[in-house]
């Protein structure tokens, strides 16, 4: 595992840190469950889930990429808001615009925070396997990028 994705530590933006976070995207099958990953590798304190608007099926390019970083999603199975056991969130972000209209329909009576992260689907990039792989990989490390700044990742101390 790069020192990039390795555990850290919380500098948080906010006063009151999320200790509990939810990705939502369309069909629970690429962006959110990627970003759950990533936010829980990165944040282990951080209690994380992700869920669909619908659910999807398995992509396999997701465990692909996902392996690149230290990551098992070969597990993962997509599911459905409605499925969560637990909808009690500081934070949920949304990665797709049917995913946050559906989080802020979800949540207009809760004391919950909605972000809306756009994110590309790497579904809709055609070409050969690599090429495909390149647009996941893309969206990987703009979630990782995004999740580190949103939760002011920094390296664990050493000693």
């Amino acid at each position: 595992m790069a020192a990039a994705d390795a555990p850290g530590v919380f500098e948080p933006r906010d006063a009151r840190p999320p200790t509990s976070v939810l990705f939502m995207c369309g069909m629970n099958a690429i962006r959110s469950p990627m970003a759950a990953a990533i936010a829980a590798q990165l944040f282990p304190r951080l209690y994380v889930a992700s869920a669909g608007v619908r659910k999807g099926e398995v992509d396999p390019f997701v465990a692909v990429v996902m392996e690149e970083s230290g990551l098992d999603l070969t597990r993962h199975r997509p599911h459905t808001i409605e499925e969560l056991e637990d909808t009690n969130f500081d934070l949920v972000v949304t990665l797709s615009p049917q995913a946050h209209h559906r989080a802020l329909e979800l949540t207009r009576t809760m004391a919950v925070t909605v972000e809306y992260w756009p994110m590309p689907d790497p579904t809709l990039v055609d070409g050969t396997r690599e090429q495909r792989l390149d647009a996941y990989r893309d969206v990987r490390d703009q979630l990782r990028r995004r999740i580190k700044d949103r939760f002011g990742w920094a390296p664990l101390p050493s000693g």
